[in-house]
């Protein structure tokens, strides 16, 4: 079955127009930290939850997993991995990642990054459940999120930044504070055992040539500059990010499946 193209009136999806690789809330350095206390080897049979362009797909691989399977919702970018790994130990599937279609308990290591942050709270508890569903006990689930800070923030403070977000990046975004996400995954049988936590800066120049280097970012800037249209979109993007930087954070937490 077929998903939507890329609409790249949403935010991520027009960054990547513009040449942005690294779409993660806590960059970089918050992606690599989360695969590596996954703890991915040789023995691994590892799925990943909407891997998008496959940025986070290239460090997985790099660790030899005894198999790999993408589950991608967006027909475009599914295509554009089956392309790129067009071999008997890579598999990309054209679903979404809370019907997966995978057996049960037959996978040792999932996870997701910057997708369950734009589903509604049911959706969020279904695609979590199908991640237990799949794993074997023991199995490990990461995920690397967009929270909300402090755990304490209220009600309305917390609908405003959600609709700001939503207005921002043309997709229904809907962060928790990190106590909510760590009972999101203990509702579904999953025991946190690792959280990780750093400023969500997507659009700060500093972190943009930390995640793209040097030439990446030339030529993002380059594109941005040569796009007016879109230039103003991300103008308006950053400027949301900035009014509520204090209160947005990456999170990545790694659960054990009891």
């Amino acid at each position: 079955m077929g998903y939507e193209v890329m609409n790249y009136d949403q935010g991520h999806w027009l960054l990547a127009k513009m040449g942005k690789k690294v779409l993660r809330p806590g960059g970089r350095l918050l992606s690599e930290n989360l695969i590596k206390k996954l703890n991915i080897n040789i023995e691994d049979d590892v799925v990943e939850f909407a891997p998008g362009i496959g940025i986070t797909t290239k460090l997985t691989l790099k660790n030899n997993p005894k198999s790999f399977t993408g589950v991608e919702i967006n027909r475009t970018a599914a295509k554009k991995l089956m392309k790129q790994y067009n071999n008997g130990k890579v598999t990309i599937i054209n679903k979404g990642a809370a019907d997966s279609g995978l057996k049960e308990s037959s996978i040792s290591k999932v996870y997701g990054e910057a997708m369950l942050t734009m589903q509604a709270d049911h959706r969020k508890s279904e695609i979590i459940g199908e991640a237990h569903r799949i794993l074997k006990s023991g199995g490990l689930y990461g995920i690397h999120e967009l929270a909300l800070f402090p755990d304490d923030l209220h009600g309305e403070l917390k609908r405003n930044i959600q609709l700001g977000l939503a207005k921002a990046i043309k997709v229904n975004a809907r962060p928790l504070t990190i106590k909510e996400w760590r009972r999101k995954l203990e509702e579904q049988g999953f025991e946190v055992i690792e959280v990780m936590a750093t400023p969500f800066a997507l659009l700060d120049p500093k972190r943009i040539l930390e995640d793209e280097g040097f030439f990446r970012t030339s030529k993002i800037a380059f594109n941005i500059l040569t796009h007016p249209k879109e230039r103003k979109r991300i103008r308006e993007m950053k400027a949301i990010f900035e009014s509520y930087k204090e209160r947005l954070k990456g999170v990545a937490m790694i659960a054990r499946k009891k």
